[in-house]
C-alpha cells in the first residue's frame, strides 16, 4: 500500500483549492472524513482533482472509537465507501469518544486508561481495520482532565494497543504539549516513553492559552501558529526517528495560503535537518 511522503502536508480548505492545485511544494493533503460522506458535488470534485496531484490522508473525527456502546455500523460503512473511493495513502482516527447511545457530542472526549478500556479499544481497532482492509493510525489526545481509575500511563496504553492490533499511531506533538502543560508533566519524558516505532504521521498545530489561578490551561484550538516549544519537541522527535510525514493543522481562523506555506517551510527545514543527521550517523 502506498505511504505518505516523508515531508510536510497541509489540511485542505476549499478557499485554498486554486493555490493547492498550483503548488508542488506540499507533500500531501489531509481532509476530515465526515466532510466527504456525501455522494457527489463540489467537495468530491475538488478532492478528486487534488488527489491527482497530491498524496491523500483521510482523518476521521466521528468514529467514536472509544465508545463503550460499540461502533456505529452505518458510519463505518460510509467510511469504507469513502476509503474505497479514494484509496488514500493514510487513514487515521482519534483515541477518544464522541457518542453515547443515540447522543452525539461535538467533541473528542478522553478515556480512562484501564485494561477494560484497552480491551474495548483493541476490539474497535480490529473491527475498523478488518472493515477497511487496511492498517489505521490512532492519534494521541489533548486532554483537560484525567481519571482516578486509570492504571496505565497513556504511552503504555498506546504501546500495548499497537502490539495487540498492529495499528499505527499518529503522534500529535501539540497534543502532547497541551496535555503536559495542563497536567503538569514533562513532555520530553512522555515522548521518551512513546512507541515512536509505530508512528506513521505527525501533526503540528497551534493552541490557545487561558491563565487560571492554578496556572496555564492550554486549549487545542488549531487556530494559531505552531508554538516554539512544540517546534522544539518536534525536532527532538525527528532526531530519534528521522523524517516522518508531518501535517500542519489549522482549522479555525484559517489564514491565507502563504501563511500556511511558511509553517510548512519551517517544518520542512526541521525534516531536512533530521535527514542530514541520519545521513551523518550512517
Amino acid at each position: 500500500m502506498p505511504a505518505l511522503p516523508r515531508t510536510t502536508g497541509l489540511g485542505f480548505k476549499p478557499q485554498h483549492f486554486t493555490d493547492m492545485m498550483a503548488t508542488d511544494t506540499i507533500g500531501f493533503i489531509e481532509v476530515h472524513a465526515e466532510n466527504y460522506m456525501g455522494d457527489g458535488g463540489a467537495p468530491h470534485a475538488m478532492l478528486a482533482a487534488l488527489h491527482d496531484r497530491h498524496a491523500l490522508s483521510i482523518h476521521g473525527v466521528g468514529l467514536s472509537i472509544g465508545s463503550a456502546g460499540g461502533l456505529d455500523r452505518d458510519h463505518l460503512g460510509r467510511l469504507r465507501k469513502l476509503i474505497d473511493r479514494y484509496h488514500p495513502e493514510s487513514f487515521s482516527e482519534h483515541l477518544a469518544w464522541s457518542s453515547h447511545e443515540a447522543a452525539w457530542l461535538n467533541d473528542l472526549l478522553p478515556l480512562p486508561y484501564t485494561p477494560e478500556t484497552l480491551a474495548t479499544i483493541c476490539a474497535h481497532v480490529d473491527q475498523v481495520q478488518d472493515t477497511l482492509g487496511r492498517r489505521m493510525l490512532l492519534e494521541n489526545p489533548a486532554t483537560y482532565v484525567t481519571f482516578a481509575s486509570s492504571t496505565l500511563s497513556e504511552t503504555d496504553f498506546l504501546t500495548e494497543l499497537v502490539q495487540r492490533t498492529g495499528c499505527g499511531l499518529l503522534l500529535d506533538i501539540n497534543n502532547v504539549f497541551v496535555s503536559a502543560t495542563n497536567h503538569r508533566f514533562d513532555a520530553r519524558a512522555y515522548l521518551a516513553d512513546f512507541p515512536l516505532f509505530a508512528v506513521g504521521e505527525i501533526h503540528l498545530a497551534g493552541h490557545d492559552t487561558e491563565d487560571l489561578p492554578s496556572g496555564p490551561l492550554l486549549i487545542d484550538s488549531h487556530g494559531a501558529p505552531v508554538a516554539d516549544p512544540v517546534w522544539a519537541l518536534y525536532a527532538q522527535v525527528l532526531a530519534r526517528t528521522g523524517p516522518l510525514p508531518t501535517l500542519i493543522e489549522w482549522d479555525t481562523d484559517v489564514p491565507d495560503f502563504a501563511t500556511l506555506l511558511a509553517e510548512a517551510a519551517r517544518a520542512n527545514a526541521i525534516l531536512h535537518a533530521a535527514e542530514g543527521q541520519q545521513t551523518d550517523a550512517a
